[in-house]
């Protein structure tokens, strides 16, 4: 069997919700005849005039031509009954995340459908294998995963069970290219790619919340500023917390309750409270009428030549693209400096005190006069960079380190002196749980890169991140994290540990 193959059979989508329509529309996009079945009598006839009705807005809005919309619509046929699609060729199947419904439902379609017919799963979280067990031919389920909205998102997850034939698995890949989509292949593991390697995302700000670090819009700011469509709040809001908290818990818990993954008291207490955000009216935010709004505004960075704080003894400590970028931000505010690239840190020293890049450690670790400042992710001007200072600082200190940090042009954002601030700790852990996924099978390089681009819109794929900060420091980061926390949460990945002595020495 081949991608081509696939090419213009048949197709039968079980499941008439959204993501059971979308599919529908993009198979019929491709030129397919698509059965469309939901067990609710009439639902999937109602969820063909809901597509009728939204296709023809976009030929009004002059988004889509009303000949292509009337052939689409033409292809999709609502069916009542299973036994209606013997002819199709594969089967996608978009029912509710159960396992006993979705083994149940491809038991009986061995019964209707043909031997060679393929049958895919659209699950985002239950085991492929878990679902072939009791088929009589388990080789030709597969898990084909798209994201919402279906005919927007690009990506698609193929996953493959213990007993998925590669050659079923290579066919749907090269579908799904045919269907306009950027197909990636996944082992069937829990949260398979994206689920699995989003979770630190989270995770991160909701233990920052829970120490009482920063307040939700600071966090969201800051990362935000380093490229993130969202922040973590904002778009947990948006998922909804009961179905964020319960993706969590059921990674957590397929995963033999691992550290990595522990849920969250602080999102625990939101869910318990029916506080859900978006759908509810209130999450970490307030969306109710005439609330205020959740945004923190931009801050005005003063002007690259803006007349620096007093000082006699300037230096900028360090090499690499940080250090240089440091430099020439003070070159361009007419600066006098020195320069120490033997320096085991990187930042900027000023009559003596430090501002550091972050190592991981926090800046009472390392000295009375330290403030730390985050990983600079963001090009533009007065882009928003959490820092910190040492429980020790001077009162003079805490009031230049924001200063200093407004002449390299940031938009400094206090938070507390805790390990890692919030992008160079969210990043470390995005990068190890992508390096555990490769390390384990479950995907490429190149396949976690483009899941996480395309499936969440990360500004960057988690290997992207690792070539700008390398692997040395992203260690450092997650060492000082484990010995802050004495935990297994923070636990460096071997392939990191692994690369890092063949390729560095180190």
């Amino acid at each position: 069997m081949t991608g081509g193959q696939l090419n213009g059979v048949t197709v039968l989508v079980v499941g008439a919700g959204i993501m059971g329509v979308g599919i529908a529309q993009v198979a019929a996009q491709a030129g397919h005849a698509v059965m469309l079945y939901d067990l609710r009598e009439g639902a999937a006839g109602e969820a063909k005039t809901r597509l009728a009705s939204s296709l023809n807005a976009l030929v009004l809005k002059g988004k889509l031509g009303a000949d292509a919309v009337a052939q689409t619509l033409a292809r999709i046929e609502p069916i009542d009954a299973l036994q209606a699609a013997a002819s199709a060729g594969l089967v996608v199947e978009a029912i509710v995340e159960k396992l006993d419904a979705k083994r149940t439902l491809f038991q009986r379609l061995e019964a209707v459908v043909a031997a060679d017919c393929v049958l895919a799963t659209n699950t985002s979280s239950i085991s492929v294998t878990a679902i072939a067990n009791g088929l009589q031919h388990p080789a030709r389920l597969v898990g084909m995963h798209f994201f919402n909205p279906v005919p927007l998102m690009k990506l698609v997850e193929v996953v493959s069970g213990l007993q998925t034939d590669p050659v079923v698995a290579q066919a749907i890949f090269e579908l799904s290219q045919a269907w306009g989509k950027v197909p990636v292949h996944a082992r069937s593991t829990p949260g398979f790619i994206v689920n699995r390697i989003a979770r630190p995302f989270y995770a991160e700000t909701l233990a920052l919340l829970q120490e009482r670090a920063a307040q939700p819009a600071l966090l969201d700011v800051c990362l935000r500023a380093a490229g993130f469509r969202m922040g973590p709040c904002e778009l947990i809001d948006l998922i909804g917390q009961d179905t964020n908290f319960s993706v969590t818990s059921s990674v957590y818990e397929a995963n033999f309750y691992d550290k990595r993954f522990v849920p969250s008291l602080v999102q625990r207490e939101l869910v318990d409270g029916g506080l859900l955000g978006r759908k509810s009216g209130r999450g970490f935010y307030d969306y109710t009428a005439g609330a205020a709004s959740v945004a923190l505004p931009a801050f005005e960075a003063l002007e690259l030549g803006a007349t620096p704080p007093l000082t006699t003894a300037l230096c900028v400590a360090g090499r690499g693209a940080v250090a240089e970028r440091l430099a020439s931000r003070l070159v361009s505010a007419g600066c006098a400096f020195e320069r120490d690239a033997d320096a085991d840190w990187i930042g900027l020293s000023a009559d003596g005190a430090q501002l550091r890049l972050t190592d991981g450690r926090p800046a009472s670790q390392i000295g009375a006069q330290v403030a730390v400042f985050d990983w600079p992710l963001a090009q533009q001007g007065g882009a928003a960079l959490a820092w910190a200072a040492s429980s020790g600082a001077s009162p003079a200190w805490l009031a230049l380190a924001p200063q200093w940090l407004r002449v390299l042009g940031f938009s400094p954002r206090q938070v507390a002196d805790t390990p890692a601030l919030v992008v160079a700790r969210t990043l470390a852990m995005l990068i190890n749980e992508a390096a555990d996924a490769v390390l384990q099978g479950v995907c490429s390089q190149d396949g976690a890169d483009a899941a996480m681009k395309l499936g969440v819109n990360y500004p960057a794929g988690p290997f992207e991140w690792l070539q700008d900060w390398k692997r040395g420091a992203v260690i450092a980061v997650l060492d000082a994290l484990d010995a802050h926390y004495r935990g297994e949460r923070y636990r460096v990945s071997p392939w990191l540990r692994q690369r890092t002595w063949t390729e560095d020495g180190t």
